[in-house]
């Protein structure tokens, strides 16, 4: 059973950063993958950024790239995701999610994830 709180959220203007940072409870955190997802009013929860258990491999969608990064720190039980550069099309509630222990496919669908926060919510304001 893995535990997820979400913090760091909060408003900012265009252009501005914000670290979200999600902490896990369980001793076995760095066998799980980790994503990052977002979801807006009215719309399907998002694929936003994933980082591998074994290999620390990352993905993210094609709308943050180079704006985003996803990190983890394993003795710390805490995943991150650093937000640059932020645009209004970026506000949303943030979610942190796990997969299951050992997943081998850095998964982009929310489905695969089996463990859930409640959110934080990034507000842009132009």
């Amino acid at each position: 059973q893995v535990q997820l709180v979400e913090s760091g959220g909060g408003l900012v203007q265009v252009g501005g950063s914000l670290r979200l940072s999600c902490a896990a409870s369980g001793r076995t955190f760095s066998t799980y993958t980790l994503g990052w997802f977002r979801q807006s009013p009215g719309k399907e929860r998002e694929f936003v950024a994933a980082i591998n258990w074994s290999s620390g491999r990352t993905n993210y969608t094609d709308s943050v790239k180079g704006r985003f990064t996803i990190s983890r720190d394993d003795a710390k039980n805490t995943v991150s995701l650093q937000m640059n550069s932020l645009k209004s099309e970026d506000t949303a509630v943030y979610y942190c999610a796990a997969d299951r222990p050992f997943a081998r496919v850095l998964a982009t669908t929310p489905g695969a994830y089996k463990y859930w926060g409640r959110g934080t919510q990034v507000t842009v304001s132009s």
